[in-house]
């Protein structure tokens, strides 16, 4: 019934546990780089055989790749929309880590390691993976969008300018110039996002809570501005960092899927 993913399977990933749950192909997977393994999980319905247009989803901080929201997303594009999505874990966060590290220890530990040196690590890892995958078969490299709240924002700027014109739009929020007093000092890399945002192109949905005690609402709105994309909008809703309307998933999801549109 799914032989032909076994055919396209190369080297260039080390794939591991296989999974196929209503119409659905979950396969995790390893790529290794020289700075250390890449984890990763592939969702892609069952029902066809030629590439498809491939999201990126970023977890949010104390997350993983398979957090509930990224796998909800990853299960719905799928089923709803015929298209791949791709998870990988953050940072000293899933299975980079022997076991789970809470905020204040993962923010230290970035920060020792140097906020840039892991942005443009993470941009790396990305671009491994996306490359990797590509190589398989199993996606357009050409056709990517990517969706990321919070710290899946902090890693997406980066990954958005170093994809360049392969994707297609971009879905952020949560995130700012600005943080709270509650996160760590050596996390804050103001001028860095700012020119990562003027950079980008591609159309952007941007989501803001509009009460948010981590990124403040201002330094939001700011990191707005300064987006290049000429096409950009902006979604705020009430409530704090962890809330999340249902219309603003699907508001996120129809965002995607109108800049990806496939012929069914």
């Amino acid at each position: 019934m799914i032989g032909w993913l076994d055919d396209l399977m190369q080297a260039a990933i080390e794939w591991l546990e296989y999974r196929l749950i209503d119409g659905v192909v979950e396969r995790s997977f390893h790529v290794t780089r020289t700075t250390g393994t890449v984890p990763g999980v592939l969702w892609l319905p069952s029902s066809w055989s030629t590439p498809r247009p491939l999201i990126l989803l970023g977890h949010g901080g104390s997350g993983h790749k398979r957090s509930s929201r990224v796998v909800e997303l990853a299960r719905w594009f799928a089923t709803h929309s015929g298209l791949a999505a791709v998870a990988i874990d953050g940072p000293c966060h899933g299975d980079r880590v022997s076991t789970p590290l809470s905020a204040a220890k993962y923010q230290a530990r970035i920060a020792e390691a140097g906020i840039e040196v892991v942005l443009d690590r993470m941009a790396e890892d990305w671009q491994a993976t996306v490359d990797a995958i590509a190589a398989s078969g199993l996606a357009a490299v050409d056709r990517l969008a990517y969706l990321g709240m919070s710290m899946g924002t902090r890693f997406g700027l980066p990954v958005a300018v170093a994809m360049g014109d392969r994707i297609r739009c971009l879905v952020f929020g949560k995130f700012g110039l600005q943080q709270g007093a509650t996160m760590h000092q050596g996390m804050a890399a103001p001028e860095r996002v700012a020119s990562d945002a003027r950079r980008i192109t591609a159309p952007v949905l941007f989501h803001v809570q509009w009460h948010d005690e981590i990124f403040p609402r201002d330094g939001q709105l700011a990191l707005f501005d300064v987006l290049g994309s000429k096409d950009k909008q902006l979604a705020g809703y009430v409530g704090t960092h962890a809330e999340t309307d249902p219309t603003a998933t699907a508001l996120w999801r129809d965002f995607i899927c109108r800049h990806l549109a496939i012929a069914s």
